[in-house]
Parts: structure tokens; C-alpha cells; sequence
């Protein structure tokens, strides 16, 4: 099969083919493929009967949730590598991830005050006992994160929610006076509920407009390896209910705010009871926010479905996964389809949890997560840094991880890798407003997704992580199309009426 460019301008070329089997209403149907033989978002063409086929009836009277996005994060190791990159290179990042050429991004990530993935620790307020913050100021952000939301916004047809999340207050505010581990003070509860505020009232006016915040980053800690500030569940409701929520409604920041915001392990269970279980703080959280770091295979969908049937009007999203606890890959397109990753819980995980993280595929783990997670009442799915450095930072902590693009700032090259394709399959063509469908198929081993659009094409995402290529047969409103999905891939499959 032909090979496309390597850069993803190549999702310029659509290949609508009319398939005369289609119900009127859906004329045309669009496939486009990513697989370890080499397909990057590759228009598949041969529509042939295929013996055996798989196969898939969709049921579009069937809904669920409706779809906020999907995206990356905005950190300061991305924005820096930006700048660092030339004009060329740069302008292809943000093409691949806005533009109409590219994944179309729609749901984003960035962090109040710094992260690990900062170049050094910052914040906004640093002046002792500033309880009014007279000398609060985004200027630190001047220099690297609001340039590139903006050159992203620019690029962006259709636009792009943001949710922005603290790692760690200004350690003046809290009990271990250190940018790692400890507590917020409770005096300081309606100071920090002010710095928020005062946070979107200057992104607001720098024309970025915030859709979202979460409370805390992981309130359960990272070990104190980098920025953070526990919570208990109790904790967190006292701050929103009684300062935080009411604050942003009496300052007028039509903001969404999300709890929790770790793992969605049995922990999840423990948050949503206590976060909406107290009337009065449910009545300010939009929903509840959750990362993959709990397993390597395990996307954990009975404390998905447990918080859904919890809170069925709230928000349900993942603001954060990435390929943890290791160096890049440079052009080295196999690794990323080779099970030879690890992750923190490889040599972290206590006894009783080291079977949720073995080696892994990083390509199947991101497909297998977000089919996962879209089948399980998850909305909004965002990942890590959406560039970083050959080694995996820059990061003040050292703590090396990797993104879909990896750029070498002084030889000013790129590396766009397959999971920057997976990504595509699901936010390029899966549109905010888009209602999650149902479908029917004949395969276990393969994974499936479908949702309609509010242009009405209807959008099925399919994995297979088998070794041998599956033949597939679609059928809608009784009629059936047949064609052949390769070994160890993924495909998006548009039907439309156009």
C-alpha cells in the first residue's frame, strides 16, 4: 500500500467515496487507517467483499454522553520548545494540532502557576501574607504559554476549550512552606479561591478565555516528587462550596469546575461519593476529572460506570495521560508499536498492584484507553504535553516523559510519532457535540467506538491489536459495506451525506 508524507498536512486529501450499498442518507463513507506497517491516517480506497468479515451494526438511535473533546496540554515545556523550534517547524506543530489540516484539537490542558513540566518552579503571588494578592501577576506565563495558546488560537477554525489546574499553591500558603507535598492552610482558603479568580480575570483579558478548572492536581500526592498539595475529599468540598464556588459566581467566571482530578481506580468511587454525596458542594462541581496512571491495560470501567451513575448530569473527564517514566524514541516509529514500555508502577506499585502495570504497547494503550473510556461515559479526553525534548522535558524534576511530537531545538527537527496519529483518529473527526452512539459487532477482540456529529456523519473508530488483519463488514439501516482492516491498527471510518 502507498505511504503518505510522514507530517500530517496529508489530512488534506479526504477520499469520499460513494458507496451505492448506503442508505441515501449516508452517501459517502471516508476510511482512513494508522497501523504498525506504516499507515499515518492513510485514506483506504478497496471497498471488496472479504470472507468472514466481522460484523458491525450501528445503532444510531442509541445514545449516550454528549462529546466536550479531545486535545493536549499547553505546559511550559511545550510552549518553550515552541519558541526554541523555527518558524517553520513550529507552524507545522501547531497546523498538526489545529488546523484544519490536522487532529483539530478541541479540549485542552494548561497548569496555574508551575508544573514538573515547568523549567523551574513559579507562581503567580510571592510575596508573604499577600492576602489580597496586590501583587499578583501572570507575566511569568507572558513569556512562553500565552504566546503559543495564542499562535494556537489563531490556527483554530472552530476554537478550543481550555481547563487550567493548579499543581501547588504558593508555598507561603501552606503548612510545609515547600513547593512539594503539603497542605493549604485554612486561612488561606479564601485567598486561594481570590488567586483563581484573578487568574481568568487576566487570561480573560489576554483573550483566552478558561471553559474549565479542576481544584488540585492529584490531591492524593505525588511522593512529593514535584509540585503538589494534598487534599482529603472533605478538604476539597470546604474549599469549593465555601470559598472557591461562591467566589468565581460572585466574581461572574462562568467556569466549570472539576473535582478530584487523579487516578480512576477505586479512589474514584471514594471522590464521587464524597463529592456529591454533600449537597452543597455538588451544587458547584460541573463533574469529576481523572487521569490513566492507575494501570497500564485497565481503563477501570465499573469506577467509570460507578461515577457516572453518581453524578449522570456532571462531566466526566480524562485531563491527563502520557507515556510515563520514559526516554523518547527518536524516529523510531517501531518502539512506539513494540510491547517494551514501562511506567512508574513497573518499579513503583506496591505488591498488591504490580499485575495492573506490566509492559506495555504505547500505540495499543492509548487506542485501548480512550474506546475505553468513550464506552464508559467519559466526555472530554486530554493528553500530557503535546511536545517535548529528545529526552522527555524539559522538566525541573527530571521526571522524562513522552509526547506525541518530539522536537530536537537545536538541529530544528521534529518527530511526529504514531501517537500523535492515534490522537488524530479521535479528535479530528469525533467533534465537540458529537453524541456517542451504539453498534453491535462479532468480534471480542476488537474495539469499537461510534458517535454522530452535529453535522449528522456518523464516526466509527475501530482497534485491532492482532497480529492478522480482520475483515469487516458495516451494517446500517440494513444495508453493508466490507473492506479490511490491517493487522495491529486503527481505523476511522466518516459516513456522511455529503
Amino acid at each position: 500500500m502507498k505511504k503518505y508524507p510522514y507530517y500530517p498536512l496529508t489530512l488534506l486529501l479526504l477520499y469520499m467515496l460513494t458507496v451505492q450499498c448506503n442508505p441515501p442518507a449516508l452517501q459517502s463513507v471516508a476510511i482512513f487507517e494508522t497501523s504498525e506497517g506504516g499507515n499515518r491516517l492513510t485514506p483506504i480506497t478497496n471497498f471488496t467483499p472479504v470472507a468472514n468479515a466481522t460484523q458491525i451494526t450501528l445503532l444510531p438511535d442509541e445514545t449516550y454522553q454528549t462529546i466536550t473533546g479531545f486535545g493536549g496540554s499547553f505546559t511550559q515545556a511545550t510552549a518553550y520548545l515552541l519558541q526554541k523550534l523555527g518558524e517553520e517547524n513550529r507552524k507545522k506543530i501547531l497546523e498538526a494540532y489545529f488546523g484544519e489540516s490536522g487532529a483539530r484539537y478541541s479540549l485542552t490542558r494548561t497548569h496555574i502557576n508551575s508544573c514538573d513540566f515547568s523549567l523551574y518552579n513559579y507562581a503567580y503571588a510571592t510575596t508573604p501574607a499577600d492576602t489580597l494578592l496586590q501583587q499578583f501577576t501572570i507575566d511569568e506565563d507572558r513569556k512562553y504559554l500565552i504566546p503559543a495558546i495564542k499562535q494556537a488560537q489563531a490556527i483554530s477554525k472552530d476554537g478550543f476549550r481550555i481547563i487550567a489546574t493548579p499543581w501547588t499553591a504558593p508555598p507561603w500558603m501552606k503548612d510545609n512552606n515547600s513547593w512539594r507535598g503539603g497542605k493549604l492552610l485554612p486561612q488561606y482558603y479564601p485567598t486561594w479561591a481570590l488567586y483563581f479568580s484573578k487568574y481568568l480575570s487576566a487570561y480573560q483579558a489576554e483573550g483566552i478565555p478558561v471553559w474549565g478548572v479542576t481544584v488540585e492536581n492529584e490531591p492524593l500526592g505525588n511522593d512529593s516528587n514535584w509540585e503538589s498539595m494534598h487534599f482529603t475529599p472533605q478538604e476539597m468540598n470546604d474549599l469549593v462550596k465555601n470559598h472557591l464556588g461562591p467566589k468565581l459566581k460572585a466574581d461572574g467566571h462562568e467556569v466549570k469546575i472539576l473535582g478530584y482530578d487523579q487516578n480512576r481506580d477505586e479512589e474514584l468511587k471514594v471522590w464521587v461519593d464524597a463529592m456529591y454525596d454533600d449537597e452543597a458542594a455538588a451544587a458547584y462541581y460541573a463533574g469529576t476529572a481523572i487521569h490513566w496512571y492507575a494501570s497500564t491495560y485497565d481503563y477501570f470501567p465499573e469506577a467509570l460506570q460507578y461515577a457516572r451513575q453518581k453524578a449522570p448530569g456532571k462531566h466526566l473527564i480524562q485531563t491527563e495521560a502520557c507515556i510515563d517514566a520514559q526516554v523518547p524514541r527518536w524516529k523510531n516509529d517501531a518502539w512506539y508499536w513494540s510491547e517494551e514500555a514501562t511506567d512508574w508502577g513497573w518499579n513503583w506499585a506496591p505488591p498488591d498492584k504490580k499485575h495492573l502495570h506490566p509492559k506495555y504497547v504505547p500505540v495499543f494503550r492509548y487506542a485501548q484507553d480512550i474506546i475505553g473510556c468513550l464506552n464508559n461515559w467519559v466526555d472530554g479526553w486530554i493528553d500530557w504535553n503535546m511536545v517535548l525534548d529528545k529526552q522527555g522535558g524539559p522538566n525541573w524534576a527530571k521526571n522524562w516523559c513522552i509526547a506525541p511530537v518530539i522536537a530536537d531545538p537545536d538541529a530544528d527537527e521534529i518527530y511526529f510519532t504514531p501517537l500523535y496519529y492515534v490522537m488524530a483518529h479521535f479528535s479530528r473527526f469525533i467533534r465537540p457535540g458529537a453524541v456517542r452512539i451504539g453498534f453491535k459487532h462479532t468480534d471480542k477482540d476488537l474495539m469499537i467506538t461510534a458517535a454522530k456529529n452535529p453535522d449528522n456523519s456518523i464516526v466509527l473508530v475501530l482497534f485491532n491489536p492482532a497480529v492478522e488483519a480482520k475483515g469487516i463488514g458495516l451494517t446500517i439501516a440494513g444495508k453493508e459495506t466490507q473492506w479490511t482492516l490491517s493487522p495491529k491498527a486503527i481505523q476511522t471510518i466518516v459516513l456522511s451525506n455529503k
